[in-house]
């Protein structure tokens, strides 16, 4: 399993949120590229970023601020926020980002996700963002009626590199992962699922591993990198080993 640490970009300053609630950001770095270092020279495998502003306006907002992290890091970089035509996929992608998320959009024109997985192999995540189950958009800020499971299920087979699930009630909540109902959309699919919302300890990244759901092929983690509750070389290190070590 792959750590993904995140910087979540708000007026070009790296935040988190609470229950993705705009008004309760709380600034952690007002340079994201330096951030993005930190997270590189402790380690990670990959960066996560997420245009906050972005997901609200459906365009791209902080895209100097994503610029910046491309051009100090070498790890790959997955981006999500705002990204809502094949334009704005095909100019990330070519800037250098390596996988591209695809969110809102997955839900209102699931036909552009499909034409993008067969432009760009292997660089498409789909994020599933859920509340009470059910596909949350437009930055979290609509809940729509369709499960989340059901929506995952209509890119079976068409070659997105990874479902990115949030459970957003515990987003920057520190209040666990959601185990089970990951492990229930990774067992549901065959697409990888990518667990995101409530990772508060190392202990919730090895539940992750022990869930029984082979599928689940990382984590996402903010505010607990943030604010020292997870020691990022450490929590690398958890989801290396094999599940007896994991603890």
């Amino acid at each position: 399993m792959i750590l993904f640490p995140a910087i979540d970009l708000k007026g070009g300053q790296c935040v988190r949120l609470l229950k993705g609630e705009m008004d309760t950001a709380t600034v952690f770095n007002d340079d994201p590229g330096a951030q993005a270092r930190l997270f590189q020279d402790a380690g990670c495998g990959w960066v996560h970023v997420v245009d906050l502003d972005g997901a609200f306006a459906g365009e791209t907002r902080n895209g100097e601020a994503v610029d910046r992290i491309l051009a100090v890091v070498d790890v790959p970089v997955q981006l999500g926020g705002g990204i809502r035509d094949m334009a704005a996929i095909d100019t990330w992608l070519e800037k250098g980002v390596a996988r591209v998320i695809l969110g809102t959009v997955a839900l209102r024109d699931p036909a552009l996700v499909k034409a993008a997985c067969a432009r760009h192999p292997g660089r498409i995540a789909v994020g599933i963002d859920a509340r009470d189950g059910m596909v949350a958009v437009e930055g979290w800020a609509e809940t729509s009626t369709l499960s989340a499971v059901d929506l995952a299920r209509q890119f079976e087979g068409c070659g997105v590199a990874a479902i990115i699930f949030t459970d957003i009630d515990r987003d920057g909540a520190l209040g666990g992962v959601n185990v089970a109902a990951t492990a229930a959309l990774a067992n549901a699919i065959s697409t990888p699922v990518i667990a995101s919302g409530g990772v508060a300890s190392l202990e919730d990244l090895a539940a992750l591993k022990a869930a029984g759901a082979p599928g689940i092929a990382g984590a996402i983690s903010g505010r607990a990198l943030y604010d020292g509750r997870i020691n990022l070389a450490e929590a690398v290190a958890v989801l290396a080993a094999p599940e007896a070590e994991a603890i």
